[in-house]
C-alpha cells in the first residue's frame, strides 16, 4: 500500500506539466524540488544524527559559488566546474565538521551558526571573486546527455529525478549498517562508545555526506537561478531550511520532502495574497510546532497506528464472562 502511494505521487508529479499549463506553477514545483533536494540532505544531520546545524547553507552556497567562478570566471566546462564545486563543499564539510563536533547541543549549534556567518561574511565582502552583495550572474546551464535545462519542463523533470535518487540514496544509507550506527550515536552516544564504536568519525562521516548531497543541492540551485549571492548563505536561509525538515519530520524521509514543498508553497501563495505574510507564516510554524510537535508526517503515522490498534482491540462488552468453575468448549 505504501509503495504504491508513492509510485502513485511520482507518477502524478512527472505529469504535472502536463496538467499545469501556467509556467508560474511548473517554476514553484521546480523551486519545491530543489528545496526539498536541500531539506534531505540537512535531515541527514538534524533527524538521523540529531545534531541541529545551521551552517549547512554554507555547503549550498559553495558549490553554487565554486561552480558559478570556475565556469564564468576561469572558463571551465560545467561537468570539471560541478566534479570541482562537490569536491569543495564536501571539503568544506569535512573541516566545519572537525571543528564543530568538539561541542554538542546548544553549543554544536551556535559554532554551526558561527561558521555559516563566516562563509557569509566572506561571499559578501570578496568581491573579486564572488560579486560581493551583487552575486554572480549569467550563468548558463549545461545541457547534460543532450538534455536542453533551458526548457523548463526538461529542467523540472531533470529536478524531479535528481529528487527522487537522492531520496532512494539516503532510504539505502539509513537501511544500511552505518545508517544504524548513526541513529545508535543519536539515540545512545555513550553506549555506542562503550560498544567500541567512534561516534565521532561516525558524526564525521554523516558530516561530510550531508554536505555533499548539500553541495548537489547547490548546483542545481544555481543551474535554475542562474545566478548566485551571498543571500543564499545568510542565517534566514539556514533557518528556513532547518524548519522544512522540523516542520515535516526529521528523521523521515518523507518528511523533509512535505515541509519543503509546504513552505516553498506558502511563501509563494501567501505573499502573493497576503501584506504581511511573514507574520502568517509565523502564526503556522507556531500552530504546527504547538499541535504537531513530533512534525507533520510523524504524527500522521502515530494517529495512523493508534486508528489501527482501535480496530484491532477487542471491545470489552463483546467479552462474555464465563462462570467460575466451568471451562470454554
Amino acid at each position: 500500500m505504501k509503495s504504491l502511494l508513492l509510485a502513485l505521487l511520482v507518477v502524478v508529479a512527472a505529469v504535472a506539466p502536463a496538467v499545469l499549463h501556467n509556467p508560474y506553477y511548473l517554476n514553484l514545483l521546480t523551486q519545491a524540488c530543489i528545496a526539498s533536494m536541500f531539506a534531505l540532505s540537512l535531515d541527514l544531520l538534524c533527524g538521523h544524527a540529531g545534531l541541529d546545524s545551521l551552517a549547512h547553507g554554507g555547503f549550498l552556497g559553495l558549490s553554487a559559488y565554486t561552480s558559478a567562478w570556475l565556469t564564468m570566471s576561469l572558463g571551465f566546462g560545467h561537468l570539471p566546474a560541478a566534479f570541482m564545486a562537490l569536491v569543495v563543499a564536501s571539503l568544506g564539510a569535512l573541516v566545519f565538521g572537525l571543528i564543530a563536533l568538539r561541542a554538542a547541543g546548544i553549543g554544536f549549534l551556535m559554532i554551526t551558526l558561527a561558521l555559516g556567518q563566516i562563509l557569509w561574511g566572506i561571499a559578501y565582502r570578496w568581491a573579486s571573486v564572488t560579486g560581493g552583495d551583487n552575486g554572480l550572474t549569467r550563468l548558463q546551464r549545461p545541457s547534460p546527455f543532450g538534455l536542453n535545462l533551458e526548457d523548463p519542463v526538461i529542467f523540472y523533470w531533470s529536478t524531479l529525478a535528481l529528487l527522487m535518487s537522492m531520496a532512494a540514496l539516503i532510504a539505502v544509507f539509513a537501511a544500511s549498517p552505518l545508517g544504524h550506527s548513526v541513529r545508535g550515536t543519536r539515540d545512545q552516544p555513550r553506549r555506542m562508545a562503550a560498544l567500541g564504536y567512534s561516534v565521532f568519525r561516525i558524526r564525521l562521516t554523516v558530516f561530510v555526506l550531508s554536505g555533499f548531497l548539500g553541495g548537489v543541492a547547490g548546483l542545481v540551485y544555481v543551474y535554475y537561478h542562474q545566478f548566485i549571492s551571498p543571500h543564499a548563505l545568510s542565517l534566514a536561509d539556514a533557518a528556513e531550511m532547518l524548519l522544512m525538515v522540523i516542520i515535516g519530520g526529521a528523521g523521515t524521509l518523507s518528511g523533509p520532502i512535505v515541509g519543503a514543498f509546504l513552505l516553498t508553497g506558502l511563501k509563494h501563495l501567501a505573499s502573493a495574497y497576503v501584506e504581511r505574510w511573514v507574520t502568517l507564516l509565523g502564526l503556522v510554524f507556531i500552530a504546527v510546532v504547538l499541535f504537531l510537535p513530533k512534525g507533520i508526517v510523524p504524527e500522521l503515522l502515530t494517529w495512523r497506528a493508534r486508528r489501527k490498534n482501535r480496530e484491532h482491540t477487542v471491545p470489552a462488552s463483546s467479552v462474555v464472562a464465563l462462570p467460575l468453575g466451568k471451562k470454554q468448549a
